[in-house]
């Protein structure tokens, strides 16, 4: 590893937190690169489960330092929480935490303007967390954000803040029919956690500049999956950022030349929370099967995912657009529950197979999966930690996937401790 991208090959939810936990021991710095706090990464480890929503998920395993990079928006009292979390658990953030000082702040506008559009949207609401990351990353778009070096300058920081307050309190009140939002009752809410990561705050592009210059370890962790990227996913239902290895690079700094490893995760089968396309979906006893045996509920908002098969066809694309050169494959241990195994390897789109996926998610919707029928094993997979001694139909499945789209799988994780895992390095 000199640079390794770790993205999502799915809607997210493929268990990324695990993975980055895992091979963090080795990182010198570990990244995260867009998003916000819409996302939930669980780590399981020393009987404890942890979920992050901004901090780095190699903060528990071995010495990197933890960058939350410039792509990132991020809201600081979910911030605050979060780092009360994890130093009670006995981490020193002050010697292991970095924030960029152009990652783009959330402010409560943000949030109150999410939950509201969304609520206008009626039927076609998008699915939204709430949290205010769309809002946000629309204010950084507009050129009107605040971004984390604007806190070192409070009388310029309350002067923007007020300035873009006057304009949405326009529309809350003129078009949203909402209260408006009193200025100084978002500062005094703001002061405590403003002073607190104050500290944090510093020029972490030039920080990476330097580790590659230096041959050292980085590890770059995404949130959510390639399929609700902004322009590459099922658009409009997708995330207000780019999850895939290109958005790496934009939300860190680091150059596409330093970038050695692609990483995609991917579950044994598929999942997606929100609305939006999803072709294997599986709406009878077999979708609540996958949703009981694998938790399938939603880290940060606990709603229930939607689960379906193994799509190959969204796979591929996932792989091809990121440059993936190797696979981490997850859950495995929740197949153990099936005598067969349904795997969507085309798409029938009018009477026309095709393997191509068609990102216009209008025509997603009117795809048919046409699905190949593998043998299940029926026996544990749990506790496993050598390829060689799963179930043969288990080999044969992820040989199957394996040669299908071309990529090798080095990492399989066979439950959600860190433990639960199979390296083939």
């Amino acid at each position: 590893m000199a640079v390794r991208i770790i993205v999502g090959a799915q809607w997210g939810d493929e268990g990324k937190g695990k993975v980055v936990d895992l091979l963090s021991k080795k990182a010198n710095y570990v990244v995260r690169y867009q998003g916000g706090a819409n996302a939930g990464h669980t780590l399981k480890f020393d009987d404890r489960e942890v979920v992050l929503h901004l901090i780095p998920s190699g903060i528990f395993n071995g010495d990197a330092t933890c960058i939350i990079g410039n792509g990132v928006v991020v809201d600081p009292r979910a911030l605050l929480e979060e780092i009360g979390n994890v130093e009670k658990m006995g981490v020193n953030l002050d010697d292991k935490l970095l924030i960029s000082e152009s990652a783009h702040v959330i402010l409560p506008y943000h949030r109150i303007l999410d939950q509201v559009k969304e609520k206008s949207r009626g039927d076609d609401a998008i699915g939204t967390t709430g949290r205010g990351i769309g809002p946000a990353y629309v204010s950084k778009v507009s050129r009107v954000g605040i971004r984390m070096s604007d806190l070192h300058h409070p009388e310029l920081f309350r002067e923007k803040v007020e300035k873009n307050l006057a304009d949405i309190n326009q529309a809350l009140v003129n078009v949203y029919n909402e209260p408006r939002i009193d200025p100084e009752e978002m500062f005094d809410s703001l002061k405590p956690c403003l002073a607190r990561i104050q500290n944090f705050i510093c020029n972490t592009t030039a920080r990476l500049h330097d580790a590659i210059d230096n041959g050292e370890q980085i590890l770059m962790e995404g949130a959510q999956g390639t399929l609700l990227d902004l322009d590459h996913g099922t658009y409009p239902y997708v995330t207000s950022s780019s999850p895939t290895a290109g958005g790496a690079c934009t939300g860190s700094g680091i150059p596409p030349t330093a970038v050695s490893h692609v990483m995609g995760i991917t579950k044994a089968y598929c999942t997606r929370v929100g609305n939006g396309p999803f072709p294997t979906e599986l709406t009878d006893e077999t979708g609540e099967k996958f949703r009981k045996h694998g938790a399938e509920f939603g880290a940060t908002t606990g709603r229930p995912r939607r689960c379906g098969w193994l799509d190959l066809v969204a796979l591929k694309y996932a792989v091809k657009l990121n440059g993936i050169n190797e696979i981490a494959f997850t859950k495995l241990d929740v197949l153990d529950h099936f005598d067969t195994i349904e795997v969507c390897t085309e798409y029938d789109i009018e009477g026309e197979k095709t393997d191509t996926f068609p990102v216009s998610s209008q025509q997603l919707n009117t795809v048919k999966p046409v699905y190949q029928t593998l043998q299940g094993w029926r026996g544990t997979t749990r506790d496993i930690d050598r390829f060689k001694d799963l179930p043969g139909p288990a080999k044969e499945y992820i040989e199957f996937v394996e040669d299908f789209i071309g990529v090798p799988f080095k990492i399989i994780s066979t439950g959600p401790k860190r433990t639960e895992t199979i390296l083939r390095y």
